[in-house]
């Protein structure tokens, strides 16, 4: 939307001028059964530095009545525009402003989002400012460091519940108003993390009680979501957290409730409202799911929770330290449920190498690379940059910091920093300050190196032996690889903090760490005195335990026994670390796609991991989709497929194993008789002992027998008459455009890109069934009118709705040079804004990496 960008250089402005004292806002939400617009009133006390001082407040309004500053009415129509409103003439001292608009229920997930269950056709809402779209909902002063209290006084149809930061207030005297809902004001905190919620909502209520400190806990979710919320097991995890995150900490919860929203809809994960954490409701469960999901789901809860302390408790100042939010929360909800007691996901730093530092690694090798502190001129920056250097490469540059300093010395530094900031704003200097007083470490180095700096190392290891297999010498080589064309900055070698580990076979045949030794490796070469005089292991691992962010290499014996035995070590961790390392061996070029199939196929039989197991399921479908050469994709795929299926009829009745391999089956299922298996499995006339295909299985199904022409569009109305919900909703978009038939698309893409009437979710699962691996000859045409389109839809659609189609329209399954052509004559003419250009230079990055691992996989030895 154009006219709704904030600069840092106005905001520090902003910020110098005012203190923000309280908000009163009204919001007449009667009519959320019809949607269309509410009444939005808001009463701003706040104070200025100057007298006659100008600035503005934001507001994204359709209508906008009353501006009322210290009394006196101003004209509407002179100081609203482009979603702010300018204030003159301010008092030094006190002012207070009114401000009566009209403000719109939204689909696209920002805002106040309005949606509508098929199943009991009832109207349920939702709030998501994060970065800036608080101002869709009241007038505001958007930007993290002008915190305030907040009131909020909602009106609702009857019969409804609205959940908002804080309790809601008792009457006194005399009852409560059934459809007034009046809230206590919130403390001090950032309007990105104030919220509502409302809506004939399900509920659970319980406690947090420990020591005489009671917390009531709420788990919200829609009632055709009831019969699936296993809230027992949420809340178990919600009390482990509780109990890890104070202990660590050393500071109570911060607010008056916790209360956990099940929300539709929803565009990411979670957002950490103050006491009303809003969650994607996918994370209810309606069918069965593997450990693995239970386990993503958790860290969810425990990313949130650590939230109300990083992030609500003590706030950035402005948003290029998001990081200092993100990675804290990513950093210590891995921690909880690695150690807290009683968890049931012990090994969750095996996943976090598996997916989140596979997600940072090749983040960081885009060129929209940027340091972990990054850059962050205004919110267009900001609203791009929710991404895998922020989350994951800072959460693991965290756990090195925490091996570096040491993990009591880390927390009594963060126990410190929050009491010294509680309610208020920092920089990353606060931070460090607090860490360097408790550890006695100077981190000014630490940091410029690794939060200051974009890129990332690559560790091998140097080995000598004399000819009895005893080490004579051993180093370990660190290289800082060229920055992606168009990347800002140089390359820099770093300190490392790592482990070294040595694994021998042992007369079972398993891979068993003999050794390990941890050190500082820092410039380009380090050696190892500790390792000299050692027997030669059969594997030695560099990064063991995964205490630092780089790449890492083997060396020619330790990458052959690996290829021969990854499934033979005794631990998850080493196996995680080794996969990932092949994997990024792949994506580089530098592992054929067709060898890293066979090294899949050769271990992950043997790995018992579930969530490591589905990562390689993706990666594998990734690797022969893209970075085959065309010319052997297709017996790629048919090895993949046919292994899939012999690992389905092998695996445990009923086990997770199973349920991933079914999925994994149905994701490349092509020819007749596996087609007619799916189809069989759907209707009953063929079972696998154990295997449950149950609604969202059947989904997965019909979901390829669409792509593949089995099923038309009568067959998925069939499927959805089965299950007429929203999820079902979603389901029957994805089958439909997922058909291979001209019309199938044509009719996807105007709904997608020639309206903008679908909601976010119903126009991410559109996206998801348009674009199919095996389908290129139907998608080539939409390359020219992806670039005709992308720059107006940009232009005329919210950041999220546009975002999708950016990222997700862009033409990545045509790997040629024509594509890179077409993308470069577009990036040179059309003259985008930095956050488009960014997401299509991604893009194009991709598309380039594949022509570079098909050409590798093209030299192969042909299988």
């Amino acid at each position: 939307m154009p006219g709704t960008n904030l600069t840092r250089e106005e905001a520090q402005q902003r910020a110098r001028l005012l203190t923000v004292d309280s908000y009163e806002i009204d919001l007449d939400l009667s009519g959320a059964q019809d949607g269309g617009t509410y009444r939005s009133e808001t009463t701003v006390r706040f104070a200025s530095a100057e007298a006659n001082a100008e600035t503005f407040i934001d507001l994204v309004a359709p209508a906008v009545h009353d501006v009322v500053l210290n009394g006196k009415s101003l004209d509407v129509a002179a100081v609203f525009r482009d979603s702010r409103i300018a204030l003159n003439h301010l008092h030094e001292g006190d002012n207070e402003l009114k401000v009566v608009a009209d403000c719109s229920y939204t689909n696209t997930g920002e805002g106040l989002h309005r949606f509508v269950d098929p199943v009991d056709e009832q109207a349920y809402l939702y709030t998501q400012f994060e970065v800036p779209d608080a101002r869709r909902v009241f007038a505001n002063f958007e930007q993290p460091d002008l915190k305030a209290t907040f009131r909020f006084t909602v009106k609702a149809p009857e019969g409804w519940t609205v959940i908002s930061n804080s309790p809601r207030q008792q009457s006194e005297g005399s009852a409560p108003e059934d459809n007034v809902w009046r809230f206590e004001p919130t403390p001090r905190i950032s309007t990105y993390i104030t919220a509502l919620i409302a809506g004939p909502y399900h509920s659970v209520h319980s406690s947090y009680e420990k020591d005489g400190q009671s917390v009531p806990l709420g788990i919200y979710c829609r009632p055709s979501l009831a019969e699936y919320l296993d809230a027992d097991a949420i809340f178990d995890v919600t009390r482990q957290g509780f109990d890890w995150f104070q202990e660590k900490f050393d500071y109570a919860y911060p607010f008056a409730k916790y209360d956990q929203l099940f929300v539709p809809e929803f565009n990411a994960g979670a957002m950490e409202n103050a006491g009303a954490v809003t969650i994607r409701d996918q994370y209810v469960f309606r069918s069965k799911v593997t450990d693995a999901a239970y386990e993503v789901r958790a860290e969810t809860i425990l990313h949130e929770l650590a939230h109300m302390w990083f992030g609500d408790l003590v706030t950035m100042e402005w948003w290029n330290d998001l990081w200092l939010n993100e990675s804290f929360a990513t950093y210590t909800s891995i921690a909880c449920q690695a150690s807290a007691p009683g968890s049931r996901w012990p090994h969750s730093w095996t996943t976090f190498a598996n997916s989140m530092k596979t997600w940072a690694y090749r983040q960081d090798q885009l060129p929209s690379t940027h340091p972990i502190m990054a850059e962050i001129r205004d919110l267009d920056d900001v609203l791009v940059n929710f991404d895998g250097i922020t989350y994951a490469k800072g959460a693991s540059v965290l756990k090195q910091l925490v091996a570096y300093v040491g993990m009591d010395e880390f927390f009594r530094g963060v126990q410190a920093y929050f009491k010294a900031h509680a309610f208020g704003n920092t920089r990353l200097s606060d931070l460090l300050g607090a860490l360097e007083e408790t550890s006695g470490r100077d981190l000014k180095t630490w940091s410029k190196a690794w939060l200051e700096t974009a890129g990332i190392n690559v560790l091998r290891p140097e080995i000598d032996t004399d000819d009895s297999g005893v080490i004579t010498s051993f180093a370990v080589r660190q290289e800082a690889p060229a920055l992606p064309a168009g990347a800002k900055g140089e390359p820099t070698l770093r300190p490392h903090r790592i482990a070294i580990g040595l694994y021998d076979l042992d007369d079972a045949g398993k891979l068993v760490r003999r050794e390990r030794v941890e050190l500082d490796v820092d410039g380009g070469l380090t050696e190892v005195p500790a390792l000299v005089g050692k027997a030669r292991p059969a594997v030695v691992l560099l990064n063991d335990d995964d205490l630092s962010y780089a790449k890492v290499r083997l060396d020619e014996e330790s990458l052959r026994n690996v290829t021969e035995h990854l499934g033979d070590f005794t631990e998850s961790l080493p196996r995680a670390l080794c996969w990932a390392s092949a994997w990024d061996m792949t994506r580089d070029g530098e592992l054929a796609a067709r060898d890293y199939l066979a090294l899949v196929l050769s271990g992950i039989g043997k790995e018992s991991d579930i969530g490591v197991v589905q990562s390689l399921h993706r990666q594998v479908k990734l690797a022969v989709d893209l970075y085959a050469a065309p010319a052997w994709r297709e017996a790629g795929l048919t090895r993949w497929t046919d292994a899939t299926l012999a690992h389905l009829r092998a695996a445990a009745p009923g086990s997770d194993h199973q349920l991933a391999w079914a999925r994994a089956f149905a994701a490349t299922a092509r020819t007749p008789q596996q087609l007619d298996l799916l189809q069989a499995l759907l209707d009953g006339t063929e079972t696998i002992e154990g295997l449950a295909v149950d609604t969202e299985l059947r989904w997965a199904f019909v979901e390829r027998l669409a792509a593949t022409g089995v099923f038309d569009e009568d067959d998925i109305a069939g499927e959805y008459e089965r299950d007429k919900t929203a999820a079902g909703e979603r389901h029957a978009a994805t089958a439909k455009a997922a058909r291979p038939t001209p019309e199938a698309k044509a009719e996807a893409w105007a709904s997608v890109v020639e309206s903008d009437k679908l909601p976010n979710a119903v126009q991410e699962a559109v996206i998801s069934g348009f674009v199919q691996t095996d389908q290129r000859e139907l998608l080539t045409p939409y390359a020219e009118k992806y670039f005709a389109t992308v720059k107006d839809v940009w232009e005329s659609r919210s950041h999220e709705m546009a975002q999708q189609v950016a990222i997700g329209l862009y033409p990545s399954l045509l790997v040629s040079q024509e594509t890179l052509g077409a993308t470069d004559e577009w990036l040179s003419s059309a003259e985008p804004n930095a956050a488009l250009r960014r997401l299509v230079s991604e893009s194009r990055a991709g598309v380039e990496r594949a022509l570079k691992a098909q050409a590798a996989d093209a030299a192969a030895t042909t299988d």
